[in-house]
């Protein structure tokens, strides 16, 4: 096949990548601020694709990390090829799609890295791709950045909630605090996280882009992005995380309604400055993953929290089979396309079909929390926060007036209705007898026997 055809294809693939890209990740930014009510979907969501535009512009240390140390090429090293490039963003993209489509936690990152890593080594060999800095620079900061977010979003939340608290450590009076500023702090903060996914995202697919021109011949080796790449990705990833980003943000009220906003500004902060010093220092991060670690933080630092294990353990697997799941369909797809010019036209036409059948599979299936959860939302599942009771709903607590027993002694046990329950924990025996009292309702019915050990 051609070359120019071959690279134009890829850099056309990269762009649909980057915009699946930019509707996949659409609520790591927004899911915890529309779910407080700090600001309107429509309107979270675009401000969401200006950000991201604006941040892909800031740095390019991520795409470089890409064209000139991931895969090696140019002097020195083995050259892959345009068509493996095309191989492994081909089974990045399906990938990123069977995730979105089903739910699943993963990381649009760690699919593309998959997806070239596993072109590049049926390609070329192991020997192509730079495993120092595969673990430096991909792996090790895959390990460390959601657990710094999670440690930092876990100090925020606790400190926030003392500087607000509602009553005095010492004399238990209430304090005129609120915490409702917390929820206008969340349009500032959920837009840097916004900003932040731009500056890392989008520099990934800008890498892959000079990559392939760079094993085309079509630029020096040891360069950076040129403008129009640059620009052509922050477009292509603006307008993703715009359009695509209401099958997940529909369902933000019902499945992050927990989120406070005083956590959720702790989340988004914690977030937003992973990233942002990640991107300084040319570490791909998978922003999937450090959301969903300040998330967790958050709902650590809230009183009466209880981690979910299993849960985590769902988003956890989820993060641990992106990689080699989309390393394995860009091997395959790469053996394909190995065949000759027969090959590129067969996964070309095999993907589109594979694409556009997701695509219409999504539009069949309604949207709803059952087939449409996000990353952030599996997250926010992990840590359970116990609710709090009632003053008079709480086991061992006593009316103020009590209740007058057939036999006219007052007693101070909780008025039930009929049954043999009470909701509220107090234990009920009808008839029993022993160290129990009578008791009727506040509308004189007749409710059993209260056990005294329960009062």
């Amino acid at each position: 096949m051609d070359l120019t055809l071959m690279v134009a294809l890829v850099i056309a693939l990269a762009l649909f990548f980057d915009f699946t890209n930019g509707f996949h990740d659409t609520a790591n930014a927004m899911a915890t601020p529309i779910a407080t009510g700090a600001i309107k979907p429509k309107t979270a969501v675009a401000l969401a694709a200006v950000l991201n535009l604006v941040g892909a512009f800031l740095s390019t240390e991520v795409a470089k990390t890409i064209s000139g140390g991931l895969i090696k090429e140019g002097e020195g090293g083995i050259q892959i090829t345009p068509v493996m490039i095309f191989a492994g963003l081909m089974g990045a993209v399906i990938w990123n799609l069977i995730t979105w489509l089903r739910g699943l936690p993963s990381s649009s990152s760690h699919a593309l890295f998959g997806g070239l890593i596993g072109a590049a080594i049926v390609g070329a060999g192991f020997g192509s791709v730079d495993y120092s800095v595969l673990m430096s620079k991909v792996v090790l900061p895959a390990l460390i950045a959601p657990c710094i977010a999670l440690f930092v979003a876990y100090l925020a939340t606790k400190l926030a909630y003392r500087i607000t608290r509602r009553h005095d450590p010492d004399s238990g009076s209430k304090l005129p605090r609120k915490r409702g500023g917390f929820r206008y702090a969340q349009i500032f903060s959920s837009s840097l996280v916004a900003l932040a996914h731009g500056t890392n995202d989008a520099q990934k697919t800008m890498g892959v882009i000079t990559l392939v021109l760079v094993a085309g011949g079509l630029q020096t080796s040891g360069t950076g992005p040129e403008f129009w790449v640059v620009a052509s990705c922050a477009i292509a990833i603006a307008a993703g995380t715009y359009a695509g980003g209401w099958r997940i943000i529909r369902t933000m009220g019902s499945g992050l309604t927990e989120v406070k906003p005083a956590q959720g500004f702790a989340a988004e902060t914690s977030t937003a400055a992973a990233i942002l010093a990640s991107s300084h220092l040319g570490f791909a991060l998978s922003t999937t993953q450090v959301a969903s670690g300040s998330v967790i933080g958050s709902g650590l630092g809230r009183k009466g929290a209880e981690v979910r294990w299993g849960t985590a353990g769902k988003v956890g697997a989820g993060w641990l089979l992106t990689l080699p799941a989309a390393a394995a369909m860009g091997a395959v797809a790469a053996l394909i396309a190995s065949i000759g010019t027969a090959g590129v036209v067969a996964i070309t036409i095999i993907g589109t079909l594979t694409i556009l059948g997701m695509f219409l599979w999504s539009r069949r299936s309604p949207v709803n929390h059952d087939n449409a959860v996000s990353d952030i939302e599996n997250a926010g599942e992990v840590v359970r926060i116990k609710k709090r009771r009632g003053k008079n709903s709480g086991k061992g607590k006593r009316k103020s007036g009590g209740n007058r027993t057939s036999g006219g002694k007052r007693t101070s046990g909780t008025s039930v209705s009929a049954g043999t329950s009470v909701s509220s924990g107090t234990s009920v025996s009808a008839g029993t007898p022993g160290n129990n009292s009578s008791t009727t309702g506040t509308d004189g019915s007749y409710a059993g026997t209260v056990q005294e050990g329960s009062k």
